[in-house]
């Protein structure tokens, strides 16, 4: 080809290419401006034209991202203090954060000037949700002799809210496992059924628990916080519990005097938290609770 011929095409070519990248251009600025986005007081949505696919989905903005909803509850309790452990449990709590409930025994309240400062404490805390125990803790441990009068047992819990100022009419049998609420009736030993009964119909709701953290007579832990995670999922995934979606897990205060126990403890809450699929809720908002 003759050198001139060729470079005389070049403009030509130049020319070409230039049309052909402002076409481009055109239809890029058209496709691109006929997307337009507005916003609104609560969220935001878009808006497509289509040109040549009508029937192209439109993608929602506001659904996108949402965090996952957190869909089971563990209620975290606390029974028969205040005592020499109440108050390492009482700071791991507040550090970390979440709602619990203790079930305190009157008796304990009175039994010197360090357990009424420490019931003190609690009660001006958010993070804790006081219930009642009874006032002597079933006469000092006497399971069976306490839950064969009825009335003596009502008495003993109407003596520790009375003397605690208790509004909330929540309460935990000592020693006995045993449910009255709207929905859930259950009676661990056949011997405490009348005293149960009775309590309910004095207007009492009565919670249970679904697991317990169970110590040695040494006071010490007999699992461990890995332990009982697995133990908590595989209630979840077998739905073994009351409720489904919702754990009551029952710990002792006094066990947290000890040191090991009290890291235990900590450990336990961080890792519960760090799987961020549960919610953590005072006894007072289990579902169908009468009180």
């Amino acid at each position: 080809m003759d050198p001139d011929s060729a470079n005389a095409c070049f403009p030509y070519k130049l020319m070409d290419l230039v049309t052909s990248q402002m076409a481009k251009t055109t239809i890029a600025t058209v496709v691109f401006t006929s997307c337009y986005y507005y916003e609104t007081d609560t969220d935001v949505k878009v808006s497509t034209v289509n040109f040549s696919k009508p029937d192209t989905a439109v993608v929602k903005l506001n659904d996108a991202g949402a965090p996952k909803k957190k869909q089971k509850t563990i209620y975290l309790t606390f029974d028969d203090g205040p005592n020499k452990g109440t108050k390492n449990m009482m700071h791991i709590v507040q550090d970390e954060e979440i709602p619990v409930t203790l079930f305190i025994v009157g008796e304990h309240v009175y039994g010197s000037t360090a357990q009424n400062a420490i019931f003190d404490s609690l009660v001006t805390c958010k993070y804790f949700e006081i219930a009642n125990h009874s006032f002597t803790h079933a006469f000092k441990n006497k399971f069976a002799k306490f839950y064969q009068l009825p009335d003596s047992v009502v008495n003993d819990f109407k003596r520790c809210a009375d003397s605690l100022h208790l509004t909330a009419n929540i309460i935990r049998t000592p020693g006995r496992n045993i449910w009255r609420t709207g929905l859930i009736k259950r009676t661990d030993i056949n011997s405490s059924k009348a005293a149960a009964d009775s309590l309910f119909a004095n207007g009492y709701t009565i919670a249970g628990w679904d697991l317990e953290w169970h110590y040695d007579n040494q006071l010490k832990l007999t699992n461990t916080s890995d332990e009982m995670m697995q133990q908590i999922d595989s209630m979840f995934t077998n739905a073994k519990t009351k409720t489904s979606d919702h754990l009551v897990l029952l710990a002792h205060d006094q066990v947290y005097e000890d040191p090991a126990d009290s890291i235990e403890l900590r450990q336990f809450i961080i890792k519960l938290k760090a799987k961020n699929e549960y919610n953590f809720e005072q006894v007072s908002r289990y579902p169908h609770l009468k009180n």
